[in-house]
């Protein structure tokens, strides 16, 4: 029996479904995110020439320099010294961030513990206060004035502590983000251990294993992947922490404008206005993000996700 449908219709349709549905995603991915990153790309590799008093039409004028601006941002003392000092300041972050939001999610995952529920939101509810906020209220008691600690170690005739000092300022911005990551951290952490069968608890427990043996040779190492995540998370916010020491740097002269590339960008695209400088910082920090985050992926993959590509 001859089919009465006519040719090729409904051929065309099915096959561009698919495109029809994948397309806002594109495009919002092109707006949002390729877009910017095209037109940084682009204003690093040009500058502003001033002709004369740099008055009047035309005395200002586009050029193409090349690499011209990232050299001059490699070789920028100030850059340098910023890196620096947020590498000092993730060498304590991390790893303080990291172990309390580890240890929590062992101890949430013991059946023994009481107030569960309670714990976990009283942890994690520090996350939900931005960063400026929570920077303003350590702020306030950081300050040797106002501190509450400074107050009752004078009262026991002890020596106060001044955390807005040079040295003290790395402890202070660290405990500001530890204060507020420790908890998105260990809610990855403890899902990650919820996910994990509890017979093998359990075949560990008849074999005569402690809580602390079960914690170290069963948990722990089936919580790389969730581990290895978190570290990549928290090292790419600490390269991009802004937030805490911009809100601090008015309570103390210990932190300059520039004290973190990020507050550098900002200060060369808004404060001296010069947006090509700093869209050239911006894609350095943005290249030094990306090796890290690969070699980090790259060194822990064999051993947390046994080898997956």
């Amino acid at each position: 029996m001859a089919s009465t449908r006519a040719p090729g219709r409904g051929g065309a349709a099915p096959k561009l479904a698919p495109y029809a549905f994948v397309a806002p995603a594109v495009v919002l991915f092109l707006l949002v995110f390729a877009l910017p990153i095209a037109y940084t790309v682009y204003l690093s590799l040009f500058r502003t020439e001033v002709k004369g008093l740099g008055l009047g039409r035309g005395s200002r004028s586009e050029v193409f320099v090349g690499l011209d601006n990232y050299a001059r941002a490699l070789t920028d003392p100030e850059l340098g010294a910023g890196a620096l000092r947020v590498f000092g300041y993730g060498a304590i972050l991390v790893p303080a961030m990291l172990g309390l939001a580890l240890v929590f999610a062992l101890l949430l995952d013991e059946d023994r513990v009481r107030a569960r529920g309670f714990s976990r939101i009283a942890i994690f509810l520090p996350y939900a206060i931005p960063g400026v906020i929570a920077s303003l209220l350590w702020g306030f008691l950081y300050l040797p004035g106002t501190s509450p600690v400074n107050q009752l170690l004078r009262e026991l005739s002890l020596p106060g502590v001044d955390l807005l000092s040079p040295t003290g300022i790395y402890f202070a911005l660290a405990n500001i983000a530890v204060w507020g990551g420790v908890g998105y951290n260990m809610v990855v952490l403890y899902t990650a251990l919820r996910a994990i069968p509890r017979d093998l608890y359990e075949a560990a427990r008849i074999d005569g294993c402690t809580p602390w043996q079960v914690a170290v040779r069963i948990k722990i190492p089936l919580l790389a992947p969730a581990l290895v995540l978190t570290s990549l998370f928290s090292v790419i916010a600490t390269l991009q922490v802004f937030a805490e020491p911009t809100t601090l740097a008015p309570l103390t002269n210990s932190l300059s404008l520039t004290w973190t590339p990020l507050m550098k960008v900002y200060q060369d695209a808004f404060g001296r206005g010069d947006l090509y400088s700093a869209a050239a910082t911006s894609v350095l920090i943005a290249l030094v993000m990306f090796v890290i985050s690969f070699g980090l992926l790259r060194v822990t993959r064999s051993r947390a996700f046994g080898g997956e590509r």
